[in-house]
């Protein structure tokens, strides 16, 4: 077997989340998790570099059934607060997974061309080992799903929202994938992010389950450095086109650090897997007829 490992996106949400990686219960901390955090040595000042993975194993990153801290199980306390227009635009998405799942020939997600999963998706989308480097200007998140890296600023520049994109530094530069994040260190161990500059809402979901977000989407990511082997990630959205109020989607979610010389998988969403797999699994299992 080689080190690649080539999946079509809904192969791997479909066969791995539904079956073997199923969502686990809503507490995020393991009594082993937390006997790790009072064993080991103290956070080093400004730092998150390492390799990361979810501490309570790889099924609590999949997040099949929409993001950590609100999962898509019809529950009131789990419904994020809509917009008219969001509720609107929520109802006309067909997801594989959460309350409003459709079969699988059915769907409408974005990843059925295998487009990128933009941000902050990439953040609830089979999140496993993930790399962060730095250095004094700016700070690198690789991920291991297709090979996807961001790059948060740390040097002071600044960023203000607009439409079609932002204003960089006095710039325009056009809305894109993964956006424009600047960061600074809230304390010794606490690093804030602030993204702006997304795909408006025709391009991405926020999450499998087909929370919807637009181009007027501001994410604040928290990561903070327990302690030298765990990390601990908060992320809230605030798009006022979707959403009537700021809300979290991931509170304080582990991360344990990994041996640096662990060599991380590769995994695609392929063009040509996941035509195949509509042809041979989902549309046979929806009753459609192959085109």
């Amino acid at each position: 077997m080689t080190n690649k490992v080539v999946l079509s996106g809904y192969v791997a949400a479909l066969t791995l989340c539904c079956l073997t990686f199923a969502q686990t219960p809503s507490a995020q901390q393991s009594g082993p998790v937390n006997a790790q955090k009072s064993a080991a040595a103290p956070a080093p000042v400004h730092d998150l570099s390492g390799t990361w993975e979810p501490a309570n194993g790889p099924k609590d990153g999949v997040q099949a059934n929409g993001v950590k801290a609100m999962p898509s199980d019809g529950k009131p306390e789990h419904t994020p607060p809509f917009t008219p227009y969001g509720l609107k635009v929520f109802q006309s998405h067909k997801p594989l997974e959460g309350y409003t799942a459709v079969l699988p020939g059915y769907y409408n997600d974005p990843r059925d061309a295998c487009d990128p999963l933009g941000f902050p998706r990439i953040n609830f989308y089979s999140l496993r080992e993930t790399q962060i480097m730095q250095n004094e200007y700016k700070i690198m998140i690789a991920y291991a799903y297709a090979e996807t890296w961001r790059v948060i600023w740390t040097d002071g520049r600044t960023i203000k929202p607009v439409d079609g994109g932002v204003m960089m530094n006095g710039e325009f530069r056009e809305s894109r994938w993964y956006g424009y994040s600047v960061g600074k260190w809230a304390d010794d161990t606490t690093f804030v992010n602030e993204t702006w500059g997304t795909q408006p809402e025709d391009k991405v979901w926020l999450d499998t389950a087909g929370r919807p977000i637009s181009d007027q989407l501001h994410v604040t990511e928290q990561f903070h450095r327990v302690n030298h082997d765990r990390l601990e990630l908060t992320e809230t959205i605030d798009d006022p086109k979707m959403y009537t109020k700021p809300w979290v989607a991931m509170n304080k979610f582990p991360m344990k650090l990994e041996d640096p010389h662990t060599d991380i998988e590769d995994m695609y969403c392929s063009p040509t897997e996941m035509q195949k797999y509509n042809q041979t699994i989902a549309n046979p299992a929806s009753g459609k007829t192959n085109e």
